[in-house]
């Protein structure tokens, strides 16, 4: 595959990603209007979880090919997880005084971010011997 068309795979799957980030933002943002980062915190841990079911989609399914790994992986889940809206977010809470709020939002993001890429992976059956793709 060219680096043409993969890069416009993975840019319609971070279109996509995209567009979910900004709606849970504004999800967050309805629901608890707190400082802990809600819509950030959804759409990482969500997304983690997202990528551990690609992930293991990725390792044993023969149809979860390149151009499904760009779109999926790269494109949506990049775009739906953000790092850097965190490290904004946990810089703001610091500035603001919040830092209970900032070491909750910081470790919890980390350590519950792992576990989901580790949930969404063991969520995945394995295929079956002589199964098909």
């Amino acid at each position: 595959m060219n680096w043409i068309k993969a890069t416009i795979i993975a840019g319609a799957g971070g279109f996509v990603g995209t567009c979910m980030r900004f709606l849970s933002e504004k999800f967050g943002a309805a629901v608890y209007g707190g400082a802990f980062p809600l819509g950030t915190f959804i759409a990482n841990i969500l997304g983690c979880l997202l990528i551990g079911i690609f992930y293991g989609w990725a390792s044993n399914r023969a149809w979860f090919n390149k151009k499904w790994n760009l779109f999926l992986i790269t494109g949506l889940c990049g775009g739906f997880t953000t790092f850097s809206s965190l490290s904004d977010e946990c810089t703001s809470l610091i500035d603001a005084g919040n830092d209970a709020t900032f070491w909750l939002y910081l470790l919890a993001s980390l350590v519950l971010g792992v576990l989901a890429v580790a949930a969404g992976i063991a969520m995945v059956p394995k295929k079956a011997a002589g199964e098909t793709a």
